[in-house]
């Protein structure tokens, strides 16, 4: 048996999860198809994706179709939810982005592409809803190849669209209109089919076009487009002929070493930590311990997606996906096997927008920070900070539905309510230029027994936090520098403005200890010092996020557009207008997005379409904006130094 990971892609409402139930009816999984409007579809399981119609988080199934074992993932279509998305797109070898006939082209379609095409992951298109009213098969197969950076193949024909009578008739590769059309694409990439084409076109095939056509769309190259209705079935036996016959599956190697990655967590109705491992190779025995990058850890339990169910099974075998028991200190892109430790996770987008979250009951401050772990634990975009001081809890977010389900999710998983402000800005900080920081052992003002140094340098746009030990590593024990390294990395979470300091290389360039009463404790209780010394003197810039926008909208209303768009700030990199549609590509500051989407409507008589994407960092002008810190602050010395000595204060004599 051979296996595929696929993934069903899509915008918001084109169908995505009603294909997932018809290709489940199909195989023989389910009975009865499930329905987005009432709530029962295999898929969406959590309480609020039943009541909005979303999928909110990413669901498994896996059945058989021939000789192919499929684990279907349905990710979620609204923006929000992004993150959710591409944490799984590593995973898959094909998938199927799904387009509504009728809406077309929309924002999250474009963003899904990209993502899949920037992983090389390779796609098939199925333009769903072709019996709806308003269905345009033709003019939105036309607008795949002119709005997106693909090259879409018709594979299908529909008659009476956008009626209940639509047909839909699978083409013939080897018979015209389709035979032509995939010749002259297909012939593009492969010479050897070019010459056949030109020379000799009997030798053409179906079975002969077959094997290029698999071969270019595993590469990327071409995008086959099907077209159907996924509520009633037409046109879905061509897709899923598809999917068994050109999409590249695996063939696993069940006593490889054992390989895999965790791409999901979630609790157990016990609070136990379930984690999603999709095994790549080796199998995976009950009771059996695990490498993973904090450390080895024993399985306790495994439920393995298999026949259209999860079951709870005593191995699992390359190939298959399933809910583990007992990896309690896993995280969502963790590498399991003897190569966990090289990491394994993929760069994200960051979430622009925090909030502060207020407990309605006091007394359930507590709780709230326990529950706001966990709902992170889950989602490691979902970053908290907390300013113990003043019992303050942030939580950062991607837009203002994911604030909803997570308000939700307090309510419901955890029984408590929970207000949220209105979202702000998060902005980083960046360094300016280079700078040194010094603390040295029994010299005053340091009353630690420990001597660090440290060097500030700056380094290339988007290439993270990096940290060196530039000093003799024999010195001092190995503890001592872990302990330095990781509080930098802590502290960088809080630059002198308060925002996070990003693209910042630090050097240990000093060490010194006094054995044997120095401990970890004086190197991480000093290193905030050191490092607040070197980046003042290196100076950190304000800056604020920018998205790249993407709007469509009818030509008549340009001017107002380009008003509005100049009013916000919008620089504009690309337009045209083309069959009465106006198309604009730039860049704003990401402050400015809610505004623009809120005026949107009333120039474009609600006929408009935005896509907002985070792009880059870019130095803040106007006045400076201080964030609210959490816990002590090392760059105001003489506080720092008397809450340390307060906490020294509890500690034994021979320490004070």
């Amino acid at each position: 048996m051979r296996t595929l990971n696929l993934g069903i892609l899509a915008h918001v409402d084109a169908g995505k999860t009603s294909l997932t139930e018809r290709l489940l009816f199909d195989a023989g999984v389910i009975e009865k198809l499930g329905s987005v409007d009432t709530g029962s579809t295999q898929t969406d399981s959590l309480e609020l994706e039943r009541q909005r119609g979303i999928t909110i988080r990413a669901a498994v199934v896996s059945f058989t179709i021939g000789d192919t074992v499929v684990n279907l993932i349905d990710t979620p279509g609204h923006p929000d939810f992004i993150a959710e998305v591409e944490r799984v797109l590593g995973l898959l070898d094909a998938a199927v982005v799904v387009v509504s006939a009728v809406e077309g082209v929309q924002a999250q379609t474009r963003v899904l592409v990209r993502a899949l095409q920037r992983l090389a992951v390779p796609f098939v298109f199925f333009i769903n809803k072709v019996d709806r009213l308003g269905a345009r098969y033709d003019a939105v197969l036309e607008a795949i190849g002119n709005q997106l950076p693909v090259r879409p193949i018709a594979m299908s024909a529909v008659n009476d669209a956008g009626s209940k009578l639509a047909q839909v008739e699978a083409l013939d590769p080897g018979r015209e209109p389709l035979f032509a059309a995939l010749c002259e694409t297909l012939a593009e990439n492969d010479e050897a089919l070019l010459d056949d084409y030109v020379l000799s076109p009997d030798r053409l095939t179906t079975e002969r076009l077959r094997r290029p056509l698999a071969d270019q769309i595993a590469r990327g190259l071409v995008h086959p487009a099907f077209a159907g209705a996924a509520t009633t079935g037409v046109g879905v036996p061509a897709l899923t002929a598809a999917i068994t016959t050109l999409m590249p599956r695996r063939r696993l190697d069940p006593d490889g070493p054992v390989a895999g990655t965790i791409f999901k967590i979630e609790r157990g109705w016990g609070g136990d930590k379930l984690s999603y491992l999709y095994l790549t190779s080796g199998t995976i025995q009950l009771r059996q311990y695990l490498d993973l990058p904090k450390g080895p850890a024993r399985v306790t339990g495994i439920q393995v997606f298999e026949a259209g169910r999860v079951h709870s099974a005593t191995a699992l075998r390359a190939g298959q996906i399933a809910r583990v028991s007992g990896l309690s200190h896993a995280r969502i892109g963790d590498v399991v096997g003897t190569d966990s430790g090289s990491g394994g996770r993929s760069h994200f987008a960051p979430p622009t927008l925090e909030t502060r979250v207020l407990s309605r009951r006091p007394s359930d401050d507590a709780a709230l920070w326990l529950a706001l772990n966990q709902l992170a634990e889950q989602d490691p975009l979902i970053n908290l900070r907390r300013n113990e001081d003043a019992s303050d809890v942030f939580v950062s977010l991607y837009g203002e539905v994911q604030k909803e389900v997570i308000q939700s999710t307090l309510l419901t998983d955890f029984d408590l309510e929970a207000t949220f402000e209105e979202s702000t800005v998060i902005c980083v900080e960046r360094l300016a230029g280079t700078g040194t920081g010094l603390q040295t052992i029994f010299r005053e003002p340091n009353p630690f027994l420990a001597t660090v140094g440290l060097r500030v340098e700056p380094r290339p746009e988007g290439t993270g936090n990096s940290f060196a030990l530039e000093v003799d590593t024999g010195q001092m024990p190995a503890s001592f520098y872990r302990a330095v390294e990781e509080t930098v990395f802590e502290t960088l979470k809080q630059g002198f403005f308060g925002w996070q300091v990003i693209d910042c290389h630090v050097a240990m360039i000093a060490a010194g200890q006094t054995s044997p009463a120095s401990t970890a404790a004086d190197f991480r209780q000093l290193t905030p010092l050191v490092l607040a010394t070197a980046l003042s003197a290196a100076q950190t810039v304000i800056c604020e996020p920018i998205d790249r926008l993407y709007l469509e909208a009818p030509a008549e209303a340009v001017n107002g557009l380009l008003t509005l768009l100049a009013k916000s700030g919008v620089s504009t990199t690309n337009s045209v207008i083309s069959g009465g549609v106006v198309r604009l590509e730039g860049t704003v500051a990401s402050a400015m997005i809610q505004g623009i989407q809120q005026q949107l409507p009333g120039l474009t008589s609600g006929m408009a379409t935005m896509e907002a994407s985070f792009d880059h960092y870019a130095p803040m002008h106007g006045p400076q904006r201080f964030r609210p810190r959490s816990g002590a602050d090392p760059f105001n010395q003489t506080e720092y130094l008397l809450r340390m000595r307060r906490n020294l204060a509890g500690l034994s004599p021979a320490r004070g």
